[in-house]
C-alpha cells in the first residue's frame, strides 16, 4: 500500500484510511426486550414503549440497527450480536431476566451494554441485587427503595453524552428513588436527580412505600437519583431509568431524547452534540401498538394537557 500512496500528502492518507475503516465497520445493534402487558391503558406499555424508542433510533440517521422482541428472545443470535440490550418489563419476582441470569451475566462479562426501564430496575432482595449492582450499578431494593408518583423537576443536568441536547424538563411519573447503588457510587454517574416532596412519604411503611431510612433522607431534603449511568469495570456501559410508568411521557422531547441518548451511549455509539432526534409526539402517535384496551372514558385532551403533549 505504501508505494501506491507515497506521493499523497499525509493528511490525505490518514483520511483515506479512516474512511476505509469506518466503511467496513458494522452497525451497532440494539436489542429491545419487551415484557408482557402489565397495567391499564397508557401505563407500563412495554412493547409500545420499545417500539417508540426503536423508531427514535432508526430515525437518528446513525449507524444503528434495532430489533424488538416480546419476551426473552428464542433466537440466541439476537443476544449474541447485541451491542446493547434494553429491558422494559415488570420487575420483582416477575422479572423476565431471573430465568436467564446466567446468560445475562455472560453477556455483561463480554461488555454488552444494558438499559433497564422503570419496573425492570426492581429485583428481589438477596443474590439478584448483587447481580444488578454488577450489571446496572444500582437497582430498586424492596424495603429500601420506594415507588411514589410525583412530579420531578430536572433543572440541572450534568455534562455527559447522555444529556446532549436535553433541556431542563419536568415530568409526572412513578419516579422510584432511594435506590441501592454500588458502594461509594463507584462508576455511577447520576443523570436525573431531584428532591422529592414530602407528599411522597404519605404512605405507611412497606416493601415499596416507605421505611425509616428513606423518610430521613426526604426530611433532610437529600437529592434522589432516579436515572444513572454506570461505567462498568468490564468496560461495558449501563443505564438505569426509573421513569416510564406513564406511556404518555415518551411524547416529551427531552424525556425521550435522554433515553435515546442513553441507549446510544450504552451501545458505544457517539451521541451527536445536539442529541438524538426526538421530535415531540402527540396522543394519536402514542396510542399506537399499546397492549391494553382503551377505556370508553379515555379523554385524549385531558392526557395531552396533563403530560404537556402536542396535538
Amino acid at each position: 500500500m505504501t508505494k501506491h500512496f507515497k506521493h499523497l500528502p499525509l493528511l490525505a492518507l490518514v483520511a483515506f484510511l479512516c474512511f476505509s475503516s469506518s466503511a467496513n465497520a458494522e452497525p451497532a445493534r440494539v436489542l429491545f426486550i419487551a415484557g408482557d402487558p402489565s397495567h391499564g391503558y397508557g401505563a407500563h406499555e412495554h412493547y409500545a414503549g420499545c417500539r417508540l424508542l426503536a423508531q427514535t433510533l432508526k430515525d437518528s440517521g446513525l449507524d444503528v440497527e434495532v430489533e424488538v422482541t416480546r419476551g426473552w428472545p428464542q433466537e440466541t443470535e439476537l443476544l449474541e450480536n447485541a451491542d446493547s440490550i434494553v429491558i422494559y418489563c415488570d420487575g420483582g419476582e416477575r422479572h423476565l431476566v431471573l430465568a436467564h441470569a446466567e446468560e445475562m451475566d455472560a453477556l455483561i462479562d463480554r461488555g454488552v451494554g444494558l438499559v433497564c426501564i422503570h419496573y425492570a430496575v426492581e429485583i428481589p432482595k438477596g443474590e439478584p441485587v448483587k447481580l444488578f449492582l454488577k450489571w446496572l450499578g444500582g437497582c430498586f431494593e424492596p424495603d429500601w427503595s420506594v415507588n411514589p408518583h410525583w412530579t420531578a423537576n430536572f433543572n440541572k443536568l450534568p455534562k455527559h453524552e447522555i444529556t446532549r441536547g436535553v433541556t431542563a424538563f419536568d415530568a409526572n411519573d412513578e419516579w422510584y428513588f432511594h435506590m441501592r447503588f454500588q458502594p461509594a457510587m463507584a462508576g455511577v454517574t447520576p443523570i436525573l436527580s431531584d428532591v422529592p416532596p414530602e407528599s411522597t412519604m404519605e404512605r405507611r411503611d412497606g416493601p415499596h412505600s416507605g421505611n425509616p431510612e428513606v423518610r430521613k433522607a426526604v426530611a433532610a431534603r437529600k437529592p434522589q437519583h432516579v436515572a444513572w449511568a454506570y461505567d462498568r469495570p468490564d468496560g461495558g456501559r449501563s443505564f438505569g431509568f426509573t421513569g416510564g410508568h406513564y406511556h404518555w411521557n415518551w411524547g416529551q422531547k427531552p424525556y425521550r431524547r435522554l433515553m435515546a441518548n442513553a441507549i446510544l451511549w450504552t451501545a458505544k455509539v457517539e451521541v451527536p452534540k445536539q442529541g438524538a432526534g426526538a421530535p415531540p409526539l402527540g396522543v394519536a402517535v402514542l396510542e399506537k401498538d399499546q397492549d391494553e384496551e382503551k377505556s370508553k372514558d379515555f379523554d385524549p385532551e385531558a392526557v395531552r394537557g396533563k403530560f404537556k403533549l402536542e396535538k
